[in-house]
């Protein structure tokens, strides 16, 4: 019993880095693997590991869980920050900006009596159409209770927003406003990859939408990333708003679910994105059509 538990020791101590985001449903078993979540939850799932095994992997995630300043290499650091790239989309995303975690520097954890466990870091987010990166802090508070509530957290980026992106947009909204026909499209990216051109404003429009779902469903156990666009659906409306239906693929990097959730959300210029639903949809095996929204 004792080799076993030596065997185990070895393998979480041996294992670093950090997820990668995924831009397709599927994640390569390679990677999985390689992922530095992968053991911890293998092992937990793994019926030849003997209870004492699992004791001593609880143990091991506890101590890279432990207070103070965190091994920015580990899951907490970057679970935390990852939830900071979903806050600022949902601040400041729009299909011509889309804000991105780019790498974490420094963090600390600490508890707060009665409140929960707050995050102190400091990363740099890069903007992907204007390939900028800054670099500055951020706070994240996940809140203890039995009932599971979102983030809250604080952070700016002065720089990343002097970027003007008016004229795009604006361009944008006025083509799809006065279009006689809707919008419709499906599989973005499709399964190689590909977005055309004219669709990865939808594509983008549609990770800021999602942003809000993976904010509220956040917390220090997950690591959320988006999959795919199914499909989405332009509705008319009579207002100046945009909108939209769309049914999109989140990819939960800890679980390796693919959870699939329906939206219901707005856009134009001066107003960015709203999300007026959101509902989770019934787990699908694999390989079965997603249904359409409309």
């Amino acid at each position: 019993m004792s080799l076993r538990i030596m065997v185990v020791l070895a393998v979480l101590t041996g294992i670093t880095g950090s997820p990668s985001v995924t831009i397709g449903p599927e994640a390569d078993s390679a990677d999985m693997r390689a992922h530095p979540n992968s053991v911890p939850e293998t092992a937990e799932k793994t019926e030849i590991f003997g209870q004492q095994e699992v004791i001593v992997q609880e143990k091991a995630e506890e101590n890279v869980m432990a207070t103070g300043e965190l091994n920015i290499n580990h899951y907490p650091a970057r679970r935390a920050a990852q939830v900071v790239q979903h806050y600022l989309n949902t601040r400041y995303g729009s299909p011509y900006r889309l804000l991105q975690l780019h790498k974490v520097h420094r963090g600390n954890a600490e508890d707060v009596e009665d409140s929960g466990r707050k995050y102190e870091l400091e990363i740099s987010v890069q903007e992907l159409n204007g390939n900028t990166t800054e670099k500055c802090s951020a706070e994240i508070l996940f809140p203890r209770g039995e009932q599971q509530r979102s983030p809250q957290v604080q952070a700016s980026y002065e720089e990343l927003l002097k970027i003007n992106t008016k004229a795009q947009e604006e361009a944008l909204y006025q083509q799809y406003k006065m279009n006689s026909g809707l919008l419709s499209a499906q599989n973005l990216p499709d399964s190689y990859g590909h977005i055309e051109p004219d669709m990865k404003p939808f594509w983008h429009l549609s990770i800021v939408a999602a942003s809000f779902v993976m904010l509220n469903e956040s917390s220090e156990n997950t690591l959320y990333n988006m999959a795919q666009v199914a499909n989405i659906t332009q509705l008319a409306t009579e207002n100046d708003q945009l909108k939209f239906d769309g049914h999109i693929l989140l990819h939960e990097m800890v679980s390796q679910e693919i959870i699939h959730w329906k939206l219901l959300f707005t856009w134009s210029p001066p107003d960015g994105v709203k999300v007026l639903q959101m509902e989770q949809l019934p787990h699908r095996h694999d390989g079965e059509k997603p249904p359409n929204t409309n």
